[in-house]
This record gives C-alpha cells, sequence and structure tokens, in this order.
C-alpha cells in the first residue's frame, strides 16, 4: 500500500553518544575526522550460537548475551568461550519471538540487576513481560516483573533495552496489531519509560503510562548518543527508519510510513505532532541493532552509527556531522559475508562485535578491530 517514496532516497541526519553496555560508547571527539571505508580486521570468535538477539559489553569486560530460546551467557571475548549464566523457562518462542532484549544496571558492581525483556504465555495468550534479575556472580536470581502483559505476536515483539540515567527505556513492535501503536493505552507499538523499579515516571507525557512515544511498527534498536535518544525501526514494504525518539511524540504506524510526504500522510502528520525519521530505506534493509562508535581504535569511525540489519546482511557506518543531525558519508561493510546480523556493541578499547541472526546452532559472534 506504500508506494516508493522519493523523499526515501535521500541521505539524511541521525546523531548519537552515550551508554552503558557493549550497545552504547562515550565520547565526544572531533567529527571532521574522515570517514571511511577503512581496511577493518575481522574474525569469528564464537560459533554455534542459536538466535543470538543481544550483545552487550558489561563492566567485567565480558559480552553479556541472550539467545531467542531463553539463554543467558557471558562471553570472553578473549578466548570466545561461551559460560551459561541462566535460562528463562518461561520464555516461549514463536516465529520472532522469545527471548529478547537485555540491558544491565549502570552501577552493576553495587547493584548487580540485569534487566531482560521476552515473550510467555499467559492465561490471555501470548504476551511480553520485562523483568529485573539480580546476578549473584554465577547465575541469575530474584525474577522481579516489572511490565507484564504487552502484546506479542509471531512478528513485530520489539524489543530492545537502555538503561539511560535513572530511566528504563524498552521498545515494543505492533505485535501484528495495527491498531495498537495509535492507542496511546497499549504498550504495543511504543517506546515505553519506566524507572529503574518499575514504576511509571511523574514526568511521562501520561500520568501512570509508561508510554513515551508512540506510532512504531517494529522497532529493533536503541542507543543513546549526544543526550539524544535513537531507535531503528522496521517498516513494511518501504521505508526503514531511523528516528530521533522525543517525548510524546508520534511516529506515525501505521498512517505514515518514512516521510510525510504523501497528501494522506501529511495531513496525520500535521493533525498528530509525527515527527519524521531522520532517514529511510526503501527498498528495505532489515534494520536491527543500533550503536555509536566514538573510539580512537578506528578513527574513521569516530562520531558514526553503526547499524546491523538482516536482509541486507550487512552493517552500516554512518559518519554524523558536527551537529550529530546529519549523515555526511555512508559506508557499509561485510555484505553477504556472515548472512544476517542481529545486534552489535563496542568494547571499552573500541573493538566493534557483531552477532548473527542465521538459526540452525549455526550463528557467530564476530570481532572487528583496525587491520
Amino acid at each position: 500500500m506504500h508506494l516508493l517514496k522519493r523523499s526515501a532516497w535521500l541521505l539524511l541526519l541521525l546523531p548519537l553518544s552515550a551508554a552503558i553496555h557493549c550497545k552504547k560508547s562515550t565520547g565526544n571527539d572531533d567529527p571532521a575526522t574522515p570517514a571511511g571505508p577503512v581496511t577493518i580486521k575481522d574474525s569469528v570468535i564464537v560459533t554455534g550460537l542459536n538466535f543470538p538477539w543481544e550483545i552487550l559489553w558489561g563492566p567485567d569486560n565480558h559480552i553479556w548475551m541472550t539467545e531467542r530460546g531463553g539463554r543467558i551467557s557471558r562471553v570472553n571475548p578473549a578466548t570466545g568461550s561461551v559460560t551459561p549464566v541462566f535460562t528463562i523457562t518461561e520464555v516461549v518462542t514463536n516465529g520472532e519471538g522469545g527471548l529478547l532484549g537485555m540491558t544491565l544496571h549502570p552501577n552493576f558492581s553495587a547493584t548487580p540487576y540485569v534487566y531482560v525483556v521476552y515473550n510467555y504465555n499467559s492465561g490471555s495468550g501470548y504476551r511480553e513481560k520485562i523483568v529485573r534479575f539480580t546476578y549473584n556472580g554465577t547465575t541469575l536470581t530474584n525474577p522481579l516483573p516489572l511490565l507484564e502483559n504487552i502484546p506479542a505476536a509471531s512478528i513485530h515483539n520489539g524489543s530492545r533495552l537502555l538503561i539511560t540515567g535513572d530511566k528504563l527505556y524498552a521498545t515494543t513492535g505492533d505485535a501484528a496489531n495495527t491498531a495498537l501503536p495509535q492507542n496511546t493505552t497499549s504498550a504495543a507499538g511504543k517506546i515505553l519509560r519506566l524507572n529503574l523499579d518499575g514504576s511509571v515516571p511523574a514526568d511521562n507525557p501520561v500520568a501512570g503510562n509508561p508510554y513515551w512515544s508512540s506510532g512504531h511498527r517494529n522497532p529493533q534498536g536503541l542507543v543513546f548518543a549526544n543526550n539524544i535518544l535513537y531507535a531503528s525501526e522496521h517498516g513494511p514494504s518501504s521505508d526503514d527508519e531511523i528516528n530521533i525518539i522525543e517525548k510524546g511524540r508520534n511516529y506515525g504506524w501505521p498512517n505514515v510510513a518514512g516521510f510525510c510526504n504523501e497528501t494522506a500522510e501529511q495531513s496525520f502528520c500535521t493533525a498528530n505532532n509525527v515527527k519524521e525519521p531522520v532517514k529511510a530505506w526503501t527498498p528495505t534493509i532489515a534494520t536491527a541493532g543500533l550503536d555509536y562508535y566514538n573510539h580512537d581504535l578506528i578513527p574513521q569511525w569516530k562520531n558514526s552509527l553503526l547499524l546491523a540489519t538482516l536482509k541486507d546482511t550487512r552493517i552500516y557506518q554512518m559518519k554524523l556531522d558536527n551537529s550529530f543531525t546529519t549523515v555526511t558519508a555512508t559506508t557499509e561493510y561485510f555484505t553477504g559475508k556472515y548472512g544476517r546480523m542481529r545486534d552489535l556493541c563496542i568494547s571499552a578499547a573500541g573493538k566493534v562485535y557483531i552477532c548473527t541472526s542465521n538459526g540452525g546452532n549455526n550463528d557467530r559472534i564476530i570481532e572487528i578491530g583496525k587491520q
């Protein structure tokens, strides 16, 4: 129903900055560092995984990882050894559903909380929940549900988690029901914002409501950078998106795909405070994990957004200008080499790690550094 949009071919903006875990990095160095391409070294460090979904860099200098079937593990990047931490038996895999996003408390050594989001069966059907666990140095204990009964389906479940400051953000998909993203009483098709104990912040758009933004189809990447929250989102047959997420804003779905550049979309955008994406792709590339790079190890990548893609089977490095709002150059890496890519993370030393999403117990983690 959405035609190829001329605007979707335009190269637009996009910024980023810090976060906690392998999902985000820190720094704010010279954006004038030359853009790519750059010769980089890539090597497989882990094999035999099955649909890893989240990888994040922990304060223990290990990669923390979820696999969709319910397993949480720690990966030693120096040796490639995988140490199981915990398996959530309540997880139910259904199509794209299962154990999805994870994040760690920002003061993990003193407050060893692990936040996860996963799909499960309840009396009301297939659902999603956000749960906080406590890490005791070996395994996870004391599960505390923070938000339950989020609509779920075999497709379009989100769900990426991010902590910035003392707030937890979670992306949710439309759960194959296009009536939900525009309904602010539903947690589906939203970016949610909670306090770290699961309560609703007093300054959310609606009192007592966890929603922060609405009108999302299936956002699966989230990064906080340069004091701005960014999300990657799957479009329909057109218009995969990168969005700047703002309080109470509407991102259009299902009435708008990509930019507000069709007559009906323009009317809806005006009436509903819709924020257009900073970038959109048609044909779609299946946008997944999102991160921000600003390390000296690969100087050509400094001040860049890194995006893992599934259908397009590559990494996009998008250089930003010094306002962090415009992409000045885009370079693609690993096209078709490793197959579908679900997520990526960045070590404290600036190495990049990518996990694939090919299934069949044949998924891998790839380490990237400068040649």
